[in-house]
């Protein structure tokens, strides 16, 4: 059936009751937003994409519009459909090889590039952009300088600094070829359950709008210079427009349900100052205003980014965004272009959204004018970047000049970046360290410039690094020795703090594992303390030796009893590559100046604590931050963190229509972030309803689409340990409506690259049509895992169509089951 305009559109614009009814639905009012002065344009530019536009073909345009991912996209895919831009993914990377050395970049560069030229009869020739996710340095190169991420960046209030670490990012950029940063990202985090906190330098806008001038300015170099978005400089890209920190309960790629004019106070002002600064992208995001997706919502990304503030840059969407709008899939969005996207992040659906795009425009069904515009956006931003004069990106200034990633005077601006993040929460008078002392380093963040760095590092969640990745980067361990020593004194690395010789001082240091993005959501905010680090502390307590805390984490959490067990308590954030920053604080070099850019909870529930709220009782307000001059009494802080910690990970998961306890009830699908069940909930692949059974909505319908991979699974809040008290069951109350029509798989979980899996295809079918019955697996029939973490101890999953109905779920002894 031929899909007219109306199809692409919202609906919901047609017609309208009230402006009050318009935002409660996710259409904003334009005229409402701030303005923005226009920047004149370069008319000999204009005119040159007139010309371009009039010889291009209606693929030619098309593929000018689609970004791939390399690890899906060829130089050969390039040269034929014409492709706009390639990107490399978080975990993606030439040769699939992530630790791979830069010279591989600049030659896949190069590939892309002279693919991209290569003559194609007489239509024009476009350069290939290439977009990278450098968002704390260029952290996808091994011996590349990385920064402290974006929330301790926020805690030096530095406007300068931001500047000079875009400038000294954009470089190391060039170095390898690239041309194209996705970053800065200007979300104003509200809930820091949400997984992405610390990619956000604060949850007060003005910090957020003065960084984004300065990072940007960083970047591209200022609108008007000689060297603006060339030499040295890169396409900076603002991100995730809008209100990505902002989404109810902090859920990624959730939904922010707020009214237009706290949308505008919150979170428009970064946006405004990237514009202004001439940023020439803005990355639609994920997320969703008021049930409305950002891909989709005309009134945002047309009526107020670019009518309204007379934005001429592209927008990009972000990693399959487009898909996440009503009637969309991967492959197949022009909703998404006629709404004001400019460029689809497709990367290992491109090819088809090529086509669908293709087809679209010549049914009619998507307007060629809306192309032009869209291709007229990229092809402006090209020329502005100087890429149709620049050359194969090796040919480029600073490209191949190795000696500049992780160069000393880019490190010199990570430390000092290292330095002015820190903020002192409590010293009784054990800082500053002295240099002469016998000092003792433990935890297993100490030694782990992994861990120092967060996720975004090499690999997307920055796991799976080994210490030779990390070729010049100081660990926090090596930076206090290497003081000490300078110092005449002595220092041992302990990570479990056992020792020989009673030290003078300890220094603790300990936190969050590396996440990024949905990995990283939370229910709550208790820190979990998989390594123990407070018994740690108390041990030392009880030895009487003086204790420093030196907390790493990508957002602030309750962690009263460690603040009490300790004699001085830091907020490192998450460095980065030069802990000797850390030292150069601690041993009073230079003073503490870092100001706390989230408010400290004051419990652990995650209830969302910012400035400015009516019910304003954090731990720590907004700003908090000692300096050496300080001193803290030692009266202890309450240790009831106003949730419970001590809940059974057995008995009932799910009953009467919802998970209990402080479990979480989510579906979720292939690289999507889990989205919590409320009422009925639906993410293309999966889609969950109330129904009856015994009781009003006591139990829940689930339909499987066979349309993509989907999961239906039951999450604790932290990881539990099943590995004591005896074997158990998964007990599940079900019938199974529709047979499952391809394999379906049972997972227990244990982390984002932890599971066990069993295929249940066989169990499910023959269950179909008897109705209500009890299915028991034991967990013993699933392979071996760490047992002692699970997070997901339910997760059934396929890609398949399969439909039924769940009353219960519970865990419970074991009782004689068959595994098959």
């Amino acid at each position: 059936m031929k899909r007219g305009l109306g199809w692409l559109l919202t609906g919901a614009l047609l017609a309208m009751p009230s402006a009050l009814a318009a935002q409660n639905r996710g259409i904003a009012e334009p005229g409402r937003w701030p303005a923005i002065a226009a920047s004149p344009r370069d008319v000999a530019i204009e005119h040159r994409i007139d010309r371009l536009l009039a010889a291009m073909s209606v693929e030619q345009k098309v593929g000018q519009i689609v970004q791939g991912d390399i690890a899906s996209t060829t130089p050969e895919d390039v040269a034929r459909y014409h492709l706009g831009s390639v990107l490399n993914g978080g975990s993606s990377s030439p040769g699939g090889d992530e630790f791979g050395p830069a010279s591989a970049w600049v030659a896949a560069a190069d590939a892309y590039y002279d693919a991209s030229m290569r003559p194609s009869g007489r239509l024009p020739r476009i350069p290939v952009m290439w977009g990278s996710d450098a968002v704390h340095g260029h952290n996808n190169i091994v011996g590349a300088t990385l920064f402290p991420h974006n929330i301790g960046l926020g805690a030096a209030r530095n406007p300068d600094l931001m500047r000079r670490i875009g400038q000294a990012t954009a470089i190391e950029l060039r170095v390898t070829g690239l041309d194209w940063t996705f970053a800065p990202t200007i979300a104003v985090a509200r809930d820091d359950r949400w997984g992405r906190t610390y990619e956000s330098f604060a949850e007060d806008p003005a910090v957020v709008r003065d960084y984004a001038t300065a990072f940007v300015e960083g970047l591209q170099g200022r609108r008007g210079a000689t060297d603006w978005l060339r030499g040295p400089h890169v396409i900076a890209t603002a991100k995730h427009f809008v209100a990505d920190g902002g989404t109810l309960d902090g859920r990624d790629r959730g939904d922010a349900q707020i009214d237009e004019g706290e949308l505008i106070r919150l979170h428009a002002p970064g946006y405004v100052a990237a514009l202004n600064a001439g940023v020439q992208s803005v990355m639609a995001s994920f997320s969703g205003w008021n049930g409305v997706k950002m891909h989709g919502n005309r009134s945002l990304l047309t009526g107020v980014l670019k009518d309204r503030w007379g934005f001429d840059g592209l927008v990009v969407g972000d990693w399959d965004g487009h898909a996440r709008v009503p009637g969309c899939t991967p492959t197949d969005c022009p909703a998404a272009i006629a709404a004001g996207l400019d460029m689809y992040m497709a990367p290992g659906s491109w090819k088809g959204v090529w086509d669908s795009t293709l087809a679209a425009v010549k049914a009619g069904s998507l307007p060629m004018a809306r192309l032009d515009d869209a291709v007229r956006r990229v092809l402006r931003v090209k020329l502005r970047g100087g890429l149709f004069e620049s050359g194969r990106p090796s040919s480029r200034p600073y490209a191949g000049r190795y000696e500049l990633l992780g160069a000393p005077e880019h490190r010199a601006v990570a430390r000092a970046a290292v330095r002015e993040s820190l903020v002192l929460l409590k010293n009784a008078g054990v800082l500053p360290l002295k240099a002469g002392a016998r000092i003792l380093v433990a935890g297993d963040g100490a030694d782990d410039v992994a861990k120092q760095s967060g996720g975004w590092t090499l690999t997307w969640q920055g796991t799976g690094t080994k210490p030779e990745h990390f070729p010049g980067a100081t660990s926090i361990w090596a930076g206090l020795r290497d003081a000490v020593t300078n110092g005449g004194g002595s220092a041992e690395l302990s990570i479990d703090g056992r020792y020989t010789t009673k030290p003078d001082v300890a220094v603790v240091v300990f936190g969050e594992d590396p996440y990024a993005e949905f990995q990283g959501d939370r229910a709550d905010l208790l820190f979990d303390d998989p390594k123990d680090s407070l018994t740690l502390l108390r041990r030392l307590k009880a030895a009487d030796i003086p204790t420093v805390a030196l907390f790493l984490s990508g957002r602030p959490l309750w962690v009263n009893r460690h603040i009490n067990a300790a004699d001085a308590f830091v907020a490192a954030w998450l460095p980065g590559s030069e802990g000797g920053g850390v030292a150069d604080v601690l041993f009073g070099r230079v003073d503490f100046t870092g100001k706390l850019p989230f408010s400290w909870p004051a419990d652990a529930t995650g209830r969302p604590v910012n400035v400015g709220d009516a019910d304003y009782r954090p731990l720590y307000p907004y700003g908090f931050g000692l300096t050496l001059k300080d001193r803290t009494p030692a009266t202890p802080i309450a240790e009831s963190p106003g949730i419970s910690i001590d809940a059974s990970p057995v008995g009932t998961l799910f009953a009467r229509g919802r998970a209990t306890g402080a479990r979480r009830f989510q579906i979720d699908g292939t690289g999507d972030s889990p989205q919590a069940i409320t009422g009925a909930t639906d993410n293309g692949s999966i889609a969950v309803r109330p129904v009856d059974r015994d009781a009003q909505e006591d139990a829940r319908a689930v339909r499987w689409s066979g349309r993509g991979r989907g999961t239906l699974a039951l999450a604790y809040a932290r990881p539990a340990d099943l590995s004591v008290g005896g074997p158990l069951t998964i007990a599940v109350e079900l019938k199974v409506d529709v047979a499952p029509a391809g394999p379906v798989t049972l997972d227990l979980r244990c982390g984002s690259d932890c599971s066990a899996r069993l295929d249940v295809t066989k169990q499910l079918a023959a269950l179909a049509g008897r109705g209500w019955t009890t299915w028991r697996v034991p967990l013993a029939c699933l392979p071996e895992l760490d047992r002692s973490r699970v997070t997901q101890p339910f997760a059934l999953s396929t890609s398949a169509r399969l439909d039924l109905t769940l009353s219960s779920v519970a865990l419970v002894p074991h009782k004689d089951s068959p595994c098959s």
